[in-house]
């Protein structure tokens, strides 16, 4: 897609910091990062969330994750990392393409630390499930 910031950097018309490439994915630094080496992986066919994305591509880029997230964490020398996937503009995705970031963490560095949580009252969860799995 023309207007689409990560088609352009994955076909090389937009400038990026390439980590890795082949036929299927690309993956660069990110120009705003949370951390040192904060990674995009995207696949190369325009999909704006991750369950329109047929599931052979979906498994394609999700298999080349694992080397690249291990990649950049020995390359920044970080003590772990977050793989993270946001969908939609409430849960963070600023780019309507579907992409991963792979994000180096270090013990202590304070990104993420809180994480509101609640406890579900009785029934809810599962009311809430069915609710899902009737939508499956």
């Amino acid at each position: 897609m023309d207007d689409c910031i990560f088609c352009r950097i994955a076909a090389g018309s937009v400038p990026s910091t390439k980590i890795y490439e082949d036929d299927t994915v690309f993956a660069f630094l990110d120009i705003a990062p949370v951390s040192d080496g904060h990674t995009l992986v995207v696949p190369k066919s325009h999909f704006e969330y991750i369950h329109d994305c047929p599931a052979e591509l979906l498994g394609e880029v999700c298999s080349r994750i694992g080397r690249i997230a291990g990649a950049v964490q020995r390359g920044v020398g970080a003590d772990g990392y977050n793989v993270l996937c946001n969908n939609g503009r409430a849960a963070g995705q600023l780019v309507g393409h579907l992409h991963f970031h792979i994000i180096p963490r270090r013990s202590g560095d304070g990104v993420f630390d809180k994480w509101l949580s609640f406890k579900y009252p009785p029934a809810k969860a599962e009311r809430i499930a069915q609710l899902i799995r009737k939508a499956m």
